[in-house]
């Protein structure tokens, strides 16, 4: 510094005392500037004022010289004290040259510079106000400041400041809340911990309400919540809990939409405290804000799925992960659906586009146009902007939900506990808003089907119920539901007809289903066909889930529809079926579960006893396709009662190479006649008169059978058959009377021939178990339920036709059999 440069007003003195090295005398020459400054302002010579001032700031504070600046410093401070409440008139000038020392590279310069803010804004008091960004700018560098005496004196000036902002109801949040929000991302502790402070100060100040601008830092707090210092950590929680409670105290003026998306994307990462207190928040929000969470309902479920398959060590996260996914779908009401009313397909069009655009946004989110999703479910950051928040009432658009639920299904990662949520939200789904889903049942159909292979009993169980509303839903039902999307359904209508018109005519009555409805399913819709037919397909091609999972499949089904369509509707479509050997074995699963579920009880009644039309139509109709595997066809003439027709069913075995799979089915059957499902056969066995055919036919079984544990099961059985004349009761005169006579309108049924003479050699050589019928048997099925005998041989003397069962008829009309 020049010496001989004019500093007036300051004396030469002065000037010299403030470049000396020592505090002492920089100290006299500030109590110097301050007697100057105080006559200054007694005479409100406010020329002299500015000009001692910016001396001070342009020739010392600012000075290469590292003793000038300190003196410098220490001069502004005593001008501060001398002008006392005028010193607001002048912070500018005396603030932004401290401020500059703030970066100084001396750590005890940035020490007097902090010092002299402290005076200064100590004798200013709430004018500094104005001036707050720039001081708060300052001190957040400061409080990371590695010098622990500037950052001891930062702290200091902090707490003054603090008072300050306190005690005044002039502060301009408005103008803080862009400089908070770029501050708060800093990765210095110190620094958070010196923002988390200021946070706390704001939000206890009754005149400040930083909740309004909570969407501008929530995001920074969740940042700060991660931070490796737990001091620092149980400050943001205290903040956040903060926060909360204030949310929870006055939900209506809170912005929830605005900071959804903050706590999706915070739901989603891999920090346990980070994800619970978002999680957490994110339950408050769902309970508290209600339908304005529904447009962001996609993002939402792509948080909370994955974290309902932790384990123990997150039970907590799981727990409010659960919490939120029930109150979600808690929100989904039968008023989210489309109306009643049919509408033209420009009009569907046009409600179509709005939600394009929404799955186009939400996918590009997710990281690709196509809605294409990240196994990991979270690896990412995923932001679900809403089609509009701003309307009233909410509209809940599908295409993201179905889209997130189809991903997560889809991923074989995903626990199980998650799998059978997204079940939960897709059954959920099509009972509240059927119409709406319905429009993306031929994307979800093959995943589905799929997921009928999953590990879990508890995810097929819950697999089956959705497509059991699929098949059973009134929306579902369509004169034509135009070409399926999945890769897996490749079925066009003519392949969804009944198979015969033969059949049709007699089974079919005329009805407005439309053509894909099964045959005598009045609640079935037009995907309950299409269903069946999946279902076989994925049996046939992965023959373990059928040998695995096929009987509880079939079961689970029989109690969620009607099991009389599900017969039906297989048998239908086993006829078609050109694998013999696929077929033989679904029959063979079939007969198996319709003989021993206790689910198809009532079923197993109405064939036993043949009374309605619709049993008789549905013992047809089981007849040809069991037809596949003779012993399963016996077993049905069991169930029915048709003795006569077992018997000479059994006859024609003679005929078929007997191999030990074969014998193993026949093994099979004489342990089911011992199970309680047959025990009016068993009864039936004391009346030999009236069925001479079950004794004959148990008696065929038996002579099929080698020595066998099951060959003396059944031969202690017949032992136990009395003789006839022991039990007579009758008059020799008097004729007994016929067991059981089905007639309808006095006429009887007619015939069905037996399959056996006409099983293609082809058939028989491949599949010993495949006994198709050609094409021309169709006349011989009648819906009448009764099975006359088989004419395979020269009949005696023709006489009219008798109910199966009955041991009156004179020897001379029965059939000899070739």
């Amino acid at each position: 510094m020049n010496p001989e440069k004019d500093f007036a007003p300051l004396t030469p003195n002065i000037v010299r005392a403030l470049n000396d090295k020592l505090y002492e005398k920089r100290k006299v020459a500030a109590l110097e500037i301050e007697k100057l400054v105080r006559e200054f302002v007694a005479q409100n010579n406010t020329v002299q004022i500015k000009h001692v001032i910016q001396t001070l700031s342009q020739e010392f504070a600012l000075s290469q010289h590292p003793h000038s600046r300190k003196g410098g410093l220490i001069g502004l401070a005593a001008c501060s004290i001398a002008l006392g409440k005028d010193s607001g008139l002048y912070l500018k000038e005396l603030i932004e040259p401290v401020l500059t020392c703030f970066n100084d590279a001396d750590s005890r310069l940035r020490y007097y510079a902090c010092e002299a803010l402290y005076n200064i804004v100590k004798v200013a008091r709430g004018a500094v106000l104005p001036h707050f960004n720039v001081l708060f700018d300052g001190l957040s560098k400061l409080a990371a400041d590695p010098d622990p005496n500037v950052k001891s004196g930062s702290e200091l000036l902090d707490r003054l400041l603090k008072d300050i902002v306190t005690e005044s109801n002039k502060f301009d949040l408005v103008g803080f809340i862009p400089l908070l929000r770029e501050r708060i991302y800093s990765n210095n502790q110190y620094a958070r911990q010196f923002i988390i402070s200021w946070i706390l100060v704001l939000e206890s100040v009754p005149d400040i309400n930083l909740l309004d601008y909570l969407p501008e830092i929530l995001d920074g707090l969740f940042q700060i919540l991660g931070d490796n210092g737990k001091e620092i950590r149980k400050m943001c929680e205290v903040v956040l809990g903060e926060f909360l409670k204030e949310i929870k105290k006055n939900p209506s003026s809170v912005k929830f939409a605005e900071m959804a998306n903050i706590l999706v994307i915070h739901c989603q990462t891999t920090d346990d405290l980070i994800q619970l207190t978002a999680m957490c928040w994110m339950r408050e929000f769902i309970q508290l804000a209600g339908r304005v969470m529904l447009p962001y309902s996609s993002g939402i479920l792509t948080a909370v799925l994955p974290c309902l398959a932790y384990d123990d060590r997150k039970k907590s996260i799981k727990e409010v992960a659960n919490v939120c996914n029930q109150s979600l779908m808690k929100l989904v009401t039968t008023e989210d659906d489309e109306p009643d009313e049919p509408k033209t397909t420009v009009q569907r069009q046009a409600e179509l586009n709005p939600e394009d655009s929404l799955a186009k946004q939400e996918g590009t989110a997710r990281g690709g146009p196509d809605g294409s999703c990240d196994s990991s479910f979270g690896s990412g950051i995923n932001v679900f902007t809403p089609a509009s928040t701003d309307r009233a009432p909410v509209t809940l658009h599908l295409d993201g939900i179905v889209q997130v639920l189809n991903c997560h299904l889809k991923d074989t990662a995903i626990g199980m506990m998650t799998r059978i949520a997204v079940l939960k939200w897709l059954y959920h789904l099509y009972i509240k808003t059927p119409r709406k889903m319905f429009r993306h049942t031929d994307s979800l159909f093959p995943i589905l089907l799929q997921t009928l292979s999953d590990e879990s009993d508890e995810v097929v169980l819950k697999d089956l119920e959705v497509l059991a509303e699929i098949a059973s839903s009134p929306a579902g039902q369509t004169d034509d539901i135009g070409p399926p999307d999945g890769p897996d359904l490749h079925i066009s209508h003519s392949e969804l007809l009944v198979p015969t018109s033969g059949r049709t005519s007699m089974l079919n009555p005329p009805s407005t289903k439309g053509l894909e409805c099964s045959p005598s399913t009045p609640t079935m819709n037009s995907y309950f066909y299409k269903f069946m037919i999946n279902l076989l397909q994925r049996f046939s091609s992965e023959r373990k889930l059928l040998e695995v999972r096929g009987p509880f499949i079939i079961r689970q089904l029989c109690l969620l529809l009607n099991a009389e369509n599900i017969f039906h509707s297989m048998a239908d479509i086993l006829l078609q079926e050109e694998d013999l050997k696929f077929a033989s074995t679904m029959v063979h699963t079939l007969n198996t579960i319709l003989l021993t579920s206790a689910e198809l009880f009532q079923l197993r009644n109405q064939l036993k006893d043949l009374k309605t039309l619709e049993s008789q139509n549905l013992f047809c109709c089981l007849y040809r396709s069991w037809c596949h595997n003779p012993v399963t066809t016996v077993s049905l003439c069991f169930l029915t009662q048709n003795y006569r027709h077992a018997y000479d069913l059994i006859q024609k075995f003679g005929d078929l190479e007997v191999t030990v799979d074969f014998l193993t089915e026949v093994d099979k059957l004489v342990q089911l006649i011992e199970c309680p499902i047959f025990t009016y056969l068993r009864l039936q066995l004391l009346d030999v008169k009236n069925n001479p055919y079950l004794i004959k036919a148990l008696y065929g079984l038996l002579m099929l059978l080698p020595q066998s544990s099951a060959f003396q099961l059944l031969s202690h059985r017949l032992q136990c058959v009395p003789n006839p004349e022991l039990l007579q009761t009758e008059l020799p005169w008097k004729q007994a009377e016929p067991l059981r006579r089905f007639t309808l309108n006095g006429v009887h049924p007619a015939c069905i021939r037996c399959p056996v003479s006409r099983i293609p050699s082809s058939a028989v050589g491949a599949t010993q178990q495949a006994w198709r019928l050609a094409p021309a048997k169709a006349s011989g099925l009648c819906p009448q339920g009764r099975l006359e005998h088989p004419q395979v041989g020269p009949v005696a003397t023709p006489g009219y036709p008798r109910p199966l069962g009955s041991g009156s008829q004179p020897p001379s009309t029965q059939p000899s059999l070739s």
